[in-house]
């Protein structure tokens, strides 16, 4: 797949995070948090068979033989789902996006600078580090600029 085209598809699917953020927290504010991350997954999930049934090739190896430390990554949905869907009415979207990508940032940042998870290692350096500290100087003028009582 061409690179440019990647990338503007994961701009694309950051995009709909947001989208979906600002839908779920108004559907947590509603039904409650728990009930509106059950909807999201359970959608999800027969989404996603659906596509796996009519789309995904066979593999050699099933969900039961990977290492079962990979399976742990679903967990980690469940708890973004859960805060942001509580966050977005308090915060709003723009502030808890951009926190998640500070996280997100964060944490990729020690995930390549160690190779952790498999990952191969790419060294922290100091463009990355000024990109960090960017980010997070965003978060805090755009969680200001929310909270103006001009």
């Amino acid at each position: 797949m061409n690179l440019i085209l990647l990338l503007v598809l994961v701009v694309a699917a950051g995009a709909v995070l947001s989208v979906q953020a600002a839908i779920n927290g108004r559907l947590g504010q509603t039904v409650g948090v728990l009930r509106s991350s059950l909807l999201t997954f359970v959608v999800g999930a027969i989404s996603t068979g659906l596509l796996i049934l009519f789309f995904e090739p066979t593999h050699t190896v099933s969900l039961l033989d990977v290492p079962k430390w990979q399976l742990t990554g679903a967990l980690f949905g469940v708890v973004y789902m859960m805060v942001m869907v509580g966050a977005v009415p308090i915060v709003g979207t723009a502030v808890a996006t951009v926190a998640v990508i500070v996280g997100q940032l964060g944490m990729g940042m020690l995930i390549d600078n160690f190779g952790w998870l498999g990952n191969p290692a790419i060294e922290l350096s100091g463009s990355r580090i000024v990109a960090m500290l960017c980010l997070a100087l965003a978060l805090v003028f755009m969680y200001r600029s929310s909270t103006r009582t001009d």
